[in-house]
């Protein structure tokens, strides 16, 4: 049974770019391996396929042939894949709306604020050179 998930554009932009430059026929699919774990409750991985493998059942999305295994298929019912590429994350990301918050400030689901940016002007910034007085 295939999972009711979303897919933004931009994780499915993702994953067409990576089938699309593996070198494999038009016809291979993306491989969505899920298993619990991590901060956001969810370690993944993926490879490109030329068909699915045993136990995968296939998914088309928008074009796409996403391959899902069982336990993937059972963890991604109901959550948001997504694609993040920030300085601070860069890949897939899963928001679930039924998982608890995490601890950390990592978590999609703390409260904690994002990073601050701080502007520095290159005026203010000494030589770390002694200065030598004849």
């Amino acid at each position: 049974m295939l999972p009711t998930m979303k897919v933004t554009q931009a994780a499915e932009r993702f994953m067409k770019r990576m089938v699309k430059f593996s070198g494999l026929p038009a016809t291979a699919g993306f491989r969505l391996t899920v298993s619990p774990g991590g901060c956001s409750g969810y370690n993944s991985e993926f490879t490109v396929e030329a068909s699915p493998l045993a136990g995968d059942e296939a998914m088309d999305l928008n074009g796409l042939t996403l391959f899902l295994p069982a336990e993937s298929r059972l963890m991604l019912d109901g959550v948001t894949v997504d694609f993040a590429d920030t300085p601070t994350q860069s890949g897939l990301t899963f928001f679930n709306p039924n998982a608890g918050a995490c601890g950390c400030s990592s978590s999609e689901g703390s409260s904690a604020s994002a990073p601050a940016v701080a502007k520095i002007e290159i005026g203010s910034i000494k030589s770390a050179m002694p200065r030598t007085v004849n």
